[in-house]
């Protein structure tokens, strides 16, 4: 395992949330990583958020704008929080919309929320161990499931006829409660994660089944090659494979 940020994001990703352009994927910073090629191809990147705050965040950007009628979204998340405590794991917003938000419910289940009313699964807990964790959603079918591990959840039927709008945010750590911030502590998310990858369409259940082990990236967001931005306590790692 090597460091390839020993200092928090508040020392190199000073700029707030508010200084990034709202209607341009232009990022405002650098790739913290760069792409992974060579001796770097059997590592893998990886964010440790390491307090409770209200303040550390990262921001994905996006290679499109998220303007979906279906997604698959992948992780890979470890965290020791526990008891009746809400856990923003992904978090996408527009001005006036959480459009796509991922939870650890106050009772531990998983859900999904699509500007509105979530959609609820009762599955394994999160831990301290890793979890690979996947979404998908289709909007024609208003299909929605879950994979843990590879393993899927039951199918529930879930905003048919909805699209997820584009221009917005897309962050790890925090859950904006308007768009420029609103952070609450208390729902932040604390431990490590990382192969966070969006397409916009719903993967094949043996596709996803198999990239529980190193994934290939999203065509709307590319853990690989993604760039960050962001704020507060998180460090970066490169994990050997």
């Amino acid at each position: 395992m090597s460091l390839w940020l020993n200092e928090s994001l508040e020392m190199m990703l000073s700029k707030p949330l508010n200084s990034f352009c709202p209607t341009s994927y232009k990022p405002a910073l650098s790739t913290l990583v760069p792409p992974q090629s060579g001796t770097l191809a059997n590592r893998r990147r990886s964010l440790v958020f390491t307090s409770e705050t209200n303040t550390s965040y990262v921001e994905m950007i996006p290679q499109k704008p998220l303007s979906l009628k279906a997604f698959t979204l992948c992780m890979r998340v470890a965290t020791e929080l526990s008891g009746r405590r809400e856990i923003i794991l992904f978090a996408y917003r527009t001005r006036d919309f959480d459009e796509l938000n991922v939870w650890r419910e106050l009772d531990g289940r998983l859900s999904f929320y699509l500007s509105g009313d979530g959609v609820f699964f009762q599955v394994p807990g999160l831990g301290a161990l890793q979890t690979h964790l996947c979404v998908t959603w289709d909007s024609s079918s208003g299909a929605a499931a879950l994979f843990i591990d590879g393993r899927k959840s039951l199918t529930k039927i879930y905003r048919k006829g909805h699209t997820i709008r584009g221009g917005g945010r897309v962050l790890l750590g925090q859950d904006p409660d308007n768009y420029l911030g609103g952070f609450d502590a208390k729902q932040s998310f604390v431990g490590e994660i990382s192969d966070v990858n969006l397409w916009d369409y719903v993967l094949p259940d043996t596709a996803v089944r198999g990239r529980t082990a190193k994934m290939s990236g999203g065509n709307v967001l590319d853990w690989e090659t993604v760039e960050f931005g962001g704020n507060g306590e998180v460090v970066g790692i490169n994990v050997n494979l």
